[in-house]
């Protein structure tokens, strides 16, 4: 496979970073800014709001510009955005350096995409994207352990000086082993969006979307969770996340297994009611740290064990010419449910506590299964008034 898929992976793993890097110091960014823990987690909404809305409207704006030279401009849009958030200091101006690295970070991500899928021959073209996920997925989960361990030690603005650095790196990178390289037609949002008609289709993007919602609604507000239910200082919480991190790659791994072993379909609907029980159980886990963290493994392993499922079910419930719009939307839904679950969370703490956070989350896990199964029996149905005469096994 060609080596610069694995720049191009880079460049994804440093944009997707700065989404949740924010999660782990929420605490020092109200502190230092004299907000409160809700308005400061308004800062993992806009962000993924953003970045949800603009990545396909960019896409279509863009779509006649040579690749190479649209990165290196999105790229500096994007350092540029890091430079505000350095030398923010009023909410306001944080906000705004929030919108402006997440419409930049959006464009970012689906250019890597696009251009793996382009310097590689037929036969490694899936497994190129696949790693731009990885990297997008690492960066993830990844990034809210690394902020914390930089914010606890130089303050919340180091995780962004650490960006912006990976990003010039990643600018040079780009400039000097990136070949130009011509745009592809690309699909009008309205042809998207009326893939949506399909029953089955609708419904799955909603499952990824509720799922998110009710994930971030506790993981969004973790640190002051750790700190308020279990007494936890800066150096246990920087070692529960890194726990999170690693069991939530190993989860990712192991649900790419079991998708295979036992269907997309039965898996997913196994997730969702794992992570919903696992979800109520948490707040009443706090008496005993060794029990906390044992259920915690289990709820990081499966808030990602659920994607590689996911977006084989999306392929499977696709016609190979939406199988690439699906993907796409389904990015969408993503932080969509990562931006709602954040607000959703911050309105909880603002109301009542952090210690609701995970019942509340755990309510839209199960309206998460809802939409599941009117997915998968959607297919079902449609299935048999095509084959009247097939009985399911």
């Amino acid at each position: 496979m060609n080596k610069r898929v694995y720049l191009l992976t880079i460049v994804s793993f440093v944009v997707g970073m700065v989404e949740l890097i924010i999660g782990g110091i929420l605490d020092l960014v109200a502190k230092d800014l004299n907000i409160s823990l809700g308005q400061a987690g308004f800062l993992i909404t806009v962000f993924s709001l953003v970045f949800a809305i603009a990545s396909p409207v960019l896409l279509v704006v863009t779509a006649k510009m040579e690749r190479k030279k649209l990165t290196l401009i999105t790229l500096i849009a994007f350092f540029c955005a890091n430079l505000v958030a350095i030398f923010s200091f009023s909410y306001s101006l944080l906000v705004l350096a929030r919108i402006l690295s997440a419409a930049s970070g959006s464009l970012l991500v689906v250019l890597c995409i696009t251009m793996a899928s382009s310097i590689v021959t037929e036969q490694y073209r899936a497994r190129a994207i696949g790693v731009i996920f990885m990297g997008i997925s690492a960066s993830l989960v990844l990034g809210v352990p690394i902020g914390l361990l930089l914010g606890n030690a130089f303050g919340w603005r180091a995780p962004f000086i650490f960006i912006a650095a990976l990003t010039l790196l990643s600018l040079a990178g780009v400039y000097f082993f990136m070949d130009r390289m011509a745009p592809k037609p690309s699909v009008p949002l309205s042809v998207q969006i009326r893939t949506l008609k399909n029953r089955k289709l609708l419904f799955a993007q909603l499952t990824s979307f509720l799922f998110l919602a009710g994930h971030l609604t506790l993981y969004g507000y973790l640190t002051p969770f750790l700190k308020e239910a279990l007494g936890f200082g800066g150096t246990m919480v920087s070692i529960v996340y890194l726990i999170f991190g690693c069991a939530a790659v190993t989860g990712g791994g192991i649900g790419g297994f079991l998708a295979d072993r036992l269907g997309t379909a039965r898996s997913i609907i196994s997730f969702i009611v794992l992570f919903a029980i696992i979800m109520f159980v948490i707040p009443y886990t706090t008496f005993s740290v060794p029990v906390f963290l044992l259920v915690m493994i289990i709820w990081s392993m499966l808030s990602w064990a659920i994607t590689p499922a996911m977006q084989s079910y999306l392929i499977e419930s696709s016609s190979a010419e939406t199988a690439d719009v699906q993907q796409g939307l389904n990015n969408t839904a993503l932080h969509l449910g990562i931006a709602f679950g954040s607000a959703v969370g911050g309105y909880v703490i603002e109301q009542s506590s952090v210690l609701s956070n995970a019942s509340v989350g755990a309510c839209f896990i199960i309206v998460a299964l809802v939409t599941s199964l009117i997915s998968i029996t959607a297919g079902v149905r449609r299935y048999k008034v095509k084959h009247p005469n097939h009985t399911a096994s």
